[in-house]
């Protein structure tokens, strides 16, 4: 071993890698991904703050035009809040297509990586020779993606909240809490994507799967709101989108949890957390 790998354990924290190997090794090995994506959701989310608050939300369509109904998708509101106000161009912020591929990004990297990569790679029957459960196996991993989730949703949501702090008209608009409201809807929305994404990686041995039906779920629930809103005989469509539920917007501008939203967020993502689980127990990992 060199030098260099010596100090790097040395200065591992023991108690993480002791108690949860897989979720410090899981998140080491992308961390540089993760520095990525927290960096480029700061960045982005500094961007909406400082056009939210230098240009009208009127304005921003021009004299006199209301934004089609359909825009309610991208300010992320099922109700009155339209995008050309201070909550809904913070809403967009938070259901814009750039912090929606973030989510997947991270979602689709880590739950590829949950089982599907190391099916694929041949490096499961390594990791299951040791004393190591399939469901410890599923949970640390599990425990990470959520752990990645978090960070980037943390990320956003404290950037846009110093954003509202530092802008008497933004403080004015958005209730207090509002923000950390919809930080919080923000990880029940990756929690309901999470736990049918690792259920997929449990049952398949290509990574590819995985990403793809990450991709699937966002970018086809994102598409399916938009259209129910957009076109009233498809609206009964909405209820099978996940976005129908995270509504960021109506948050910001009206503040309180909305606990029945979150709670089908949250059930939707136990139910393919549990359905991970049964696969991979009864899965034959050789092949």
């Amino acid at each position: 071993m060199s030098e260099r790998s010596e100090r790097l354990m040395k200065r591992r924290p023991s108690t993480v890698s002791r108690r949860l190997p897989l979720v410090w090794l899981a998140l080491h090995r992308r961390r540089r991904m993760l520095f990525g994506l927290l960096l480029g959701m700061v960045v982005f989310e500094t961007l909406i703050v400082v056009i939210t608050s230098t240009v009208p939300p009127g304005e921003l369509f021009g004299a006199r035009r209301t934004p089609p109904g359909a825009f309610k998708a991208f300010s992320g509101s099922n109700g009155d809040v339209s995008i050309a106000s201070y909550p809904g161009l913070l809403g967009a912020g938070l259901t814009h297509p750039f912090w929606i591929a973030l989510q997947l990004t991270v979602i689709g990297s880590l739950g590829a990586a949950a089982v599907a990569a190391d099916v694929e790679s041949g490096t499961i029957e390594l990791l299951m020779t040791r004393p190591l459960s399939r469901r410890r196996l599923l949970a640390e991993r599990t425990g990470a993606l959520v752990a990645a989730s978090v960070l980037l949703s943390a990320a956003a949501t404290l950037t846009i909240a110093l954003g509202v702090a530092a802008s008497p008209a933004l403080r004015a608009a958005v209730p207090e809490g509002g923000v950390f409201v919809a930080g919080l809807m923000g990880c029940a929305l990756a929690f309901s994507l999470t736990g049918p994404v690792l259920a997929v990686s449990a049952f398949t041995r290509r990574r590819a799967y995985v990403i793809g039906a990450a991709v699937a779920f966002g970018a086809v629930g994102f598409a399916l709101n938009f259209v129910a809103l957009a076109w009233s005989p498809a609206a009964p469509l909405r209820y099978v989108s996940p976005f129908h539920y995270y509504t960021p917007g109506d948050v910001l501008a009206h503040g309180g949890v909305p606990w029945a939203s979150f709670g089908v967020l949250m059930a939707v993502g136990a139910v393919g957390l549990l359905a991970a689980f049964r696969l991979l127990e009864r899965r034959d990992l050789a092949i």
